[in-house]
């Protein structure tokens, strides 16, 4: 049940990335604000490829890793950066769908890590 909470987990943090592409958090973002946008859509699309391969890496080993206990706790931390950046003049993450990606992400992180302890 562990595996599957973390698996859970990084398939709703890549949807919500997928939905971030959509609502130009690279906007938001203190690393890509700065940037045209041109530019900071090409950094925050690329940035997700080391990601990814960081996401598959923790994945592979496994829910009792130091690694995956700390991505658990970055998907919970995730829910109040978005929520500070909430009035952000760019934020974009103003739909349903979009806020029950970011609550799930850590939702699904909480529950990986209450299994796991």
């Amino acid at each position: 049940m562990e595996t599957l909470a973390l698996w859970v987990t990084i398939a709703f943090l890549l949807t919500h990335e997928l939905d971030a592409v959509l609502r130009h958090e690279w906007r938001i973002h203190p690393l890509t604000s700065f940037f045209s946008d041109r530019t900071g859509e090409q950094v925050f699309i690329w940035a997700h490829v080391p990601l990814s391969v960081l996401l598959i890496w923790i994945a592979k080993l496994g829910p009792d890793s130091y690694a995956a206990y700390l991505l658990s706790c970055v998907a919970i931390v995730h829910i109040f950066l978005h929520w500070l950046f909430r009035n952000h003049p760019a934020n974009e993450f103003d739909n349903l769908s979009s806020r029950v990606l970011i609550w799930l992400t850590g939702l699904a992180g909480a529950w990986h890590l209450i299994l796991v302890f």
